[in-house]
């Protein structure tokens, strides 16, 4: 591909930990004073991966601060970086985003989209993205979901079934479409790729997935899996392939950023736990009987998360045994080079012609999201092993797929 071709990374929640510290490491790399430590595929040359350099940022939220602001008040980084970085990021401000507190109730911004209706909130999304790009001369746009947690919906709902079904549930203002479908929808009407690194009902609606192969976006998503799943989805498997019976596996989460501020409400959680917690049964090939996983908003505790793991097992001669894990991580630190990992990724499969789900990229999430319900794994070693696989076929051709006329 050609060396001065521009990608936009459009990012929900761009004022948040998270983002802040994924366009101040991208600075920071830029200027030469970080190197790539802790991008996963920094050393993936030849692939057809654009450059980080090629990756300019934008995005939506519901706080109006600058990034140079939010990032300090997000304390990620350190005082060297957030001087290095600051003019850069004082000058990029987000744009109004979709809000609607029935689905995240402890979030609540000022910069919230003036549009009454679902249908003009998309049509707003949707100029914002068209404004980006033509204002940064940009050759592509991908959409990263970051917000926070949202409350679940439930899905099997004939509004949600089929695009045709989806288009009139806009239409009719149904309370159950949340901010972060409208995002996806938004993206995927106009063939754009999109991830969701969060656990909302986003690109995993039917009807949104039957859209995007119609218009070749490739989507990927949900829930980033960067700390104590990681972890987890690592040890499984070495667990199941010695034949350690795992007996009881107790997880626990403390942090106190503004993801574990939204995760304060019971309806938010809930929905993060299920996603933290479908992996181990998947990987083992039975039901651990007592897998309990729990998350606590600590706010002395920052971006500074603690995850805390008691493994019972039994080996041979019915022997117990125990595992216990204490990883002291920062949460943002381990997010950021996913996302701009994801970008890369799924500009990669745009240009390639991939449209729907790209299985490829499950070993980013929690939850993967699979191709026309095909099994989901799991276990991170193979997760590894698909993804270098599918980057390895090769070069991707300059060539791309004329969307459908959809209705928007």
């Amino acid at each position: 591909m050609a060396g001065n071709e521009r990608l936009g990374v459009a990012v929900v929640g761009l004022g948040g930990a998270v983002a802040t510290t994924a366009v101040a490491g991208m600075e920071l790399l830029r200027r030469g004073r970080v190197d790539t430590r802790g991008l996963p595929l920094a050393d993936a040359k030849g692939m057809g991966l654009v450059e980080y350099g090629a990756l300019t940022f934008g995005g939506w939220d519901l706080f109006e601060d600058d990034l140079a602001h939010a990032a300090r008040n997000h304390a990620v980084l350190t005082e060297e970086q957030l001087a290095a970085v600051a003019p850069t990021l004082g000058r990029m401000r987000p744009w109004p985003a979709a809000s609607n507190a029935k689905f995240c109730k402890n979030v609540v911004g000022t910069a919230a989209k003036k549009a009454r209706t679902l249908r003009e909130q998309v049509q707003a999304i949707r100029e914002d993205l068209t404004r980006f790009k033509e204002h940064e001369k940009l050759d592509r746009v991908v959409v990263v979901n970051l917000a926070s947690t949202e409350k679940a919906v439930d899905l099997t709902r004939p509004e949600f079934a089929t695009p045709e079904a989806f288009e009139k549930a806009l239409d009719a203002n149904d309370p159950d479409i949340g901010p972060a479908m409208l995002y996806a929808y938004a993206a995927i009407v106009d063939g754009i790729p999109f991830a969701n690194f969060t656990p909302s009902v986003a690109a995993d609606v039917p009807a949104l997935l039957l859209l995007a192969k119609r218009t070749g976006a490739p989507v990927a998503g949900k829930d980033g899996k960067t700390g104590q799943t990681l972890l987890k989805t690592v040890l499984a498997p070495a667990l199941r392939d010695r034949a350690l019976h795992v007996d009881g596996w107790y997880s626990t989460n403390i942090l106190g950023n503004r993801d574990g501020e939204a995760l304060n409400d019971p309806a938010s959680k809930q929905n993060k736990l299920d996603t933290k917690g479908a992996a181990l049964d998947s990987i083992l090939g039975y039901k651990v009987q007592d897998h309990v996983v729990s998350i606590q908003y600590y706010r002395p505790r920052g971006d500074n998360k603690e995850a805390w793991d008691n493994i019972d097992v039994t080996g041979f001669l019915g022997q117990p045994m125990q595992l216990k894990l204490n990883f002291l991580c920062k949460d943002s630190i381990l997010a950021a080079p996913l996302v701009v990992e994801l970008a890369r990724t799924l500009d990669l499969a745009k240009r390639r012609g991939e449209g729907g789900v790209i299985d490829a990229l499950g070993c980013f999430f929690k939850a993967p999201m699979s191709q026309d319900g095909q099994p989901v794994e799991h276990a991170m070693p193979e997760q590894q092993r698909r993804l270098m696989a599918w980057l390895a076929k090769g070069r991707v051709q300059q060539t791309e797929r004329t969307p459908e006329r959809v209705r928007g």
